[in-house]
């Protein structure tokens, strides 16, 4: 009986050991802290990136094209993305035409806001001080997401200093979603989210990235990389939940029928983060809006097809220019 005992303790301590060495080794291929910043300016702020003191906080920017551009063109990111998801766009207007990026405070290489407000009014503050850092009085302001919301607020508190909108799949009425990202659920849920903060599994980031696209074959290991990188600056976890905990009645939906400023809304059709219906609310509520889908792109269109996407873009910047 004494022997058998021991066999089977010595079975079961066998087995928790060998548990417990598998726990450790995946905690350790999946343990990623945050950098700091200084650890990925070389891959991800090269030349032209600059980082311009805007409302007391240092911004990621990136400013590109002709100086005498009378109607530059200023582009938001949305939530956990960064200045880089514009790329596309960019390379294809700063030859004739100046085009601003910057990263959003909480997000990209900016970093944790200073003051750690992510409400949309602190978002439409941070847009009117880089415009005024640079000394553009007027732009045409495209945002995708979140991004799209901050351009639209932007339209109603300060129309005097947007000649246009260009809103790309962009938060601003109520919806359901059909499928959100896991970095997303992960980041609302109590306990998981302080997880979050010191580990990052590629998956997790590969299958965010893959959901908000129409066609996951397009999600290179490339783009997977920016993303586990941005994710892992300094602070921006902790942002991220920070984000969504005051996210919550920001948005006052019937001050859209307010905008009078000329609008093109862009959408994915295969959008599974907020519903391609929403891009026809605001092709009604703005009045002279017009609305283009693309079907087989997802909640990120610009990223994931820059070409098709700004050639809706080109006719648009054009009439607005010769007003």
């Amino acid at each position: 009986m004494h022997r058998s005992f021991l066999r089977r303790r010595s079975t079961w301590l066998g087995i928790v050991g060998g548990v417990l060495l598998l726990a450790v080794g995946y905690i350790a291929s999946v343990w990623a802290p945050d950098l700091p910043v200084s650890a990925l300016k070389a891959q991800w702020a090269p030349p032209p990136s600059q980082f311009v003191t805007v409302n007391g906080q240092q911004l990621h920017l990136r400013d590109e094209g002709p100086r005498d551009d009378s109607l530059p063109i200023l582009l938001v990111h949305g939530t956990s993305s960064s200045l880089h998801t514009w790329q596309g766009w960019a390379d294809s207007l700063r030859a004739t035409r100046r085009v601003i990026r910057f990263d959003l405070p909480g997000f990209g290489l900016t970093g944790p806001a200073a003051d750690g407000d992510y409400r949309m009014a602190a978002y439409v503050r941070a847009v009117i001080g880089v415009l005024d850092a640079l000394d553009v009085r007027r732009a045409v302001i495209g945002g995708n997401s979140l991004g799209g919301g901050v351009a639209w607020h932007v339209a109603v508190a300060h129309a005097d200093r947007v000649a246009g909108l260009v809103l790309v799949d962009a938060v601003g009425y109520p919806f359901v979603s059909t499928s959100v990202p896991i970095g997303f659920r992960l980041a609302r849920m109590p306990v998981l989210n302080l997880l979050i903060q010191r580990i990052l599994p590629r998956s997790v980031v590969e299958e965010s990235v893959r959901n908000v696209v129409g066609d996951p074959s397009r999600v290179t290991p490339e783009l997977v990389q920016r993303y586990v990188d941005i994710t892992r600056r300094e602070g921006n976890r902790a942002a991220l939940v920070a984000r969504f905990r005051q996210s919550a009645g920001d948005t006052d939906t019937t001050a859209i029928r307010t905008i009078t400023v000329p609008t093109l809304v862009l959408w994915g059709g295969r959008d599974r983060l907020i519903p391609p219906e929403n891009a026809a609310r605001f092709g009604r509520d703005i009045a002279g809006s017009r609305v283009v889908m693309f079907p087989e792109l997802g909640h990120v269109p610009h990223e994931e097809d820059p070409a098709a996407t700004f050639a809706a873009v080109r006719p648009f910047l054009a009439a607005l220019t010769v007003r």
